[in-house]
């Protein structure tokens, strides 16, 4: 086998970020329990109007507003919230609004980012500080995931939150920040911590190497075992060929990991159902790694819908992550870690109230779902956060039908960091507006 030829098919396993991975320690679990987060970011602004849906008397100004977009109050899937009536989630969601309705999730009213509490007379006025480049997919996305957005984002409160929660030096800590799909700002830290990325079907390229086999019986493994074992004199080859032999020890390490773990739950065959299957394998397999604090990145695109048929897509994009969300509540509580592990959701942006025809335009403050771990017992079943008033031109519209945040993401991200161990030290580094915020309403 010529080395060209194993160049080129060691390439992407070479990019690979697993390839830092060192070799996995047995280690127990610190105390205070096992914690992770999980978040589902939803790629192109997701429409929350039609996601949280009035189904008393001000249903009649949500269908005027928006006469082609308004789904069949009929069809609505009607909430049991403690502290909030009248209220639905789109009909796609037959199991999240039963974990909502059995107290395993909430709902989080017109969240967004802020800099601070800021009234609609504020806003019209200019008289207090906003976010950076309103309305824009890539500042927005980093705004949110980032929670600093008064500027570009150059790490993430995921990442800044995992950099305090897990030691310098413990084994395996690189394993805190592990994203199924792709690169995200979220998990960057502000140190040393990088997001490890996965790949959703848990392969890692070089499935058919083994370091022991006989060029008799396995030349090819055989021939990369031998270019490995090679010193080369240019240190560009040299280092590739370190960071290839770190590479597949590392896979072959993990996936005797992932062979070991036992997550029984059926999850759906899409590409969310994939990502949030490969993060409940990774978390039954926590004890081999060591950690007792992780966050895990997910996704899923198709909600920027200006002009596009905005009711099918949406449906069938909440359909998906109805069952894929469902089956990894399902696999958490198999697995013994419901209080242990929450997923939340996260997007760009809201979209604006008002329709554009057959669909919406940019927007801010949206509406997202909480589920497992932190909404769960008093916080569980729950309106978290304040419903905006459903009128264009009304108290909450800064145009348009674009809700002015009665949220931020500071608080509802505040929140979460607490529950995941964080002091008030570390949530002064992760959120470093929440201190002019009161604490998230509803939240226990």
């Amino acid at each position: 086998m010529k080395r060209r030829h194993l160049l080129q098919l060691g390439a992407a396993a070479a990019l690979n970020p697993w390839a830092q991975m060192r070799a996995l320690a047995q280690t127990a679990p610190a105390a205070g329990g096992y914690r992770a987060l999980v978040c589902v970011f939803l790629f192109g602004g997701n429409d929350g109007n039609n996601l949280l849906v009035p189904n008393d008397a001000r249903y009649a100004s949500y269908q005027r507003a928006r006469p082609k977009l308004a789904l069949d109050k009929a069809t609505l899937l009607p909430l049991s919230l403690s502290n909030a009536s009248g209220l639905a989630l789109h009909p796609a969601f037959t199991g999240l609004s039963g974990l909502i309705n059995r107290g395993q999730a909430s709902v989080v009213a017109n969240v967004g980012p802020l800099l601070q509490p800021t009234t609609l007379a504020q806003y019209n006025a200019n008289s207090v500080p906003l976010p950076s480049n309103l309305f824009s997919h890539s500042d927005q996305q980093g705004a949110w995931q980032s929670g600093v957005p008064e500027g570009p984002a150059r790490n993430g409160w995921g990442g800044r939150l995992l950099e305090r929660a897990v030691a310098e030096g413990q084994a395996n800590r690189g394993y805190a920040a592990i994203s199924l799909s792709g690169g995200n700002i979220w998990e960057a830290g502000d140190k040393s911590l990088t997001p490890y990325r996965v790949s959703s079907a848990g392969r890692f390229g070089f499935d058919f190497y083994d370091p022991n086999a006989k060029a008799g019986s396995d030349p090819l493994s055989a021939a990369v075992a031998a270019t490995l074992a090679e010193t080369r004199a240019h240190p560009f080859e040299q280092t590739w060929l370190n960071l290839m032999g770190r590479s597949l020890e590392a896979q072959r390490v993990l996936s005797g990991a992932l062979a070991s773990s036992s997550v029984g739950t059926v999850f759906p065959d899409t590409e969310l159902g994939r990502q949030l299957g490969m993060a409940a394998k990774l978390i039954a397999a926590r004890g081999v790694l060591g950690l007792s604090r992780q966050c895990f990145f997910t996704s899923i695109g198709g909600f920027d819908t200006h002009g596009d048929d905005q009711l099918q897509r949406q449906a069938e994009n909440f359909a998906e992550i109805d069952a894929a969300v469902t089956a990894f509540n399902t696999a958490m509580g198999a697995l013994g870690l419901a209080d242990s592990v929450t997923l939340f959701t996260a997007s760009d942006f809201g979209r604006t109230f008002a329709s554009n025809g057959s669909g919406t335009d940019h927007a801010w403050g949206n509406h997202h779902l909480v589920v497992g771990g932190a909404a769960r017992g008093v916080n569980g079943g729950k309106l978290l956060g304040r419903m905006p008033e459903l009128a264009l031109g009304g108290p909450d519209d800064v145009g348009d039908g674009v809700w002015l945040p009665s949220t931020a993401t500071d608080q509802l991200g505040a929140e979460l960091a607490r529950w995941f161990g964080a002091d008030a030290t570390t949530l002064a580094a992760v959120w470093p507006h929440a201190s002019g915020f009161d604490r998230l309403a509803g939240w226990a």
